[in-house]
Formats: structure tokens, sequence, C-alpha cells
């Protein structure tokens, strides 16, 4: 689905990203890993448009990709959850989850209501819909985060720490709402992920970024303790 070459990315004169290769196949889950300020979230937002590229190409479903905005790439059927959620604190869950309609409205003609299954998935949503996001708990306020993303309809999902800072029982509600996804409807995704038990219990393939190289990917069953040791652990 998503395949990217030689890439290459700076902030300023700080070369943050290094020819890095990764390809995301059609239909899994891949967990894109790395210990802090490797280079992980800057690599989402290039794939999703919010930062430029140096040099290099991506391609989403054959589709070059890497001179497209971000609103063209969310038509294409790209969605994204960035770190620290981004909700619209001043404005209601309602409010939230429509922000995406005028996008999806342009690929269906007119869409007016928000997709029931955002509230099936996530109850809490429905039953909080006049409440302002900054009211919502942080598991709450990640929910609707993903939910206003799902909107979208996408066929590609990428997740920036979807479970930081939530208690333990939404991480595995969240966890379960993927897979089902991922499951039942295709939906190819692309997360990063700290923490190793909800990465392996989700995704079916790796990638490791150190220092803003790829140093190595492969199936989850191949992601070893040393791999880790060497890798991942602080």
């Amino acid at each position: 689905m998503l395949t990217i070459k030689s890439l290459n990315q700076f902030y300023g004169g700080s070369h943050t990203l290094w020819d890095v290769d990764m390809t995301v196949r059609t239909g899994s889950i891949t967990c894109l890993m790395g210990r802090n300020g490797m280079g992980k979230t800057t690599l989402l937002k290039c794939i999703m448009g919010l930062l430029n590229i140096q040099s290099g190409a991506m391609e989403y479903e054959n589709t070059r990709i890497d001179d497209k905005p971000a609103e063209q790439r969310a038509r294409l059927g790209v969605g994204f959850v960035p770190q620290g959620r981004e909700i619209f604190s001043q404005l209601t869950v309602e409010e939230n989850l429509r922000i995406g309609l005028p996008i999806l409205s342009s690929k269906h003609k007119k869409r007016s209501n928000i997709p029931e299954k955002i509230f099936d998935m996530f109850p809490v949503l429905k039953q909080m819909l006049h409440r302002r996001g900054g009211d919502l708990s942080g598991g709450q306020q990640q929910q609707l985060a993903i939910g206003r993303a799902l909107v979208l309809e996408p066929k590609f999902l990428i997740l920036d720490e979807p479970t930081e800072g939530i208690q333990p029982n939404i991480v595995h509600e969240i966890g379960s709402v993927i897979q089902r996804l991922n499951r039942d409807e295709g939906l190819t995704v692309l997360l990063v992920e700290q923490k190793l038990p909800f990465a392996r219990r989700l995704a079916s393939e790796f990638n490791i970024l150190d220092k803003g190289r790829m140093v190595m990917s492969g199936k989850i069953e191949e992601l070893s303790d040393e791999i880790v040791k060497h890798h991942l652990t602080v």
C-alpha cells in the first residue's frame, strides 16, 4: 500500500531522516519502533504531508504522493491520528467528528451524517456527543481522535503512539478496535508504539528507526529480545 524510497528530511540545517526505505503491505498492521527522538513522528508527518521532504519518493497504491498536500492524501484514503491527540478542545464531540465530513462528501457526493460504526466502536462518544472535547478524559480524547480519523473512511490509518498516557482498559479497547478494523474491513495500519506488549499483540510486521535511519524490519515474530535490547531499550 505504501512504498518509501530513499527519503531524506531536514529541520533547518539538521538532517533528521537519512535515506529511509520502508514498505507497508496492504492489509498489514505495521509498527514503527525506535527510542525517543529517532524520527518516528517526523516520518509519519512526512507520509501525511504535514512536513516536506528534501528528496526521495513515496507511493501510495502505486501513485506518487510526495508532492501532494495533506488534504489530497486524506481524499485518497489516508487517515492520521497525531501524537497527543490534537482534538479541538473547545468544540463538542459531535463538532470534532464532523470536521472531516466535507472531505468525505467530495468522495461520495454528499455526506452529512457521522458513520454509525464510529459509535458502535466507541459508545462513549455517543454518550458525550454534546460535551466539549476538552472536558473528556485522556482515554476518551484518544477515542475521539481515532473516531475523527475514521469518519473519513480511510483505507490506510496512521496512528502516532495511540496508547500514550491512557489507562489500561482503554488501551485494550483501542487495540481491539484496531484489530477489528484490520480483520473485518481490511484496514491497513501503520502505528508508532512504545509499549511492546501492545505492539506484539497487534502488529504483523515491524520497522525500527535509529537516529533517523531504518536499521531493521521484519515479521513481528522476528522481534527478539536481543533486537529489543539493542535498538529499543533505554
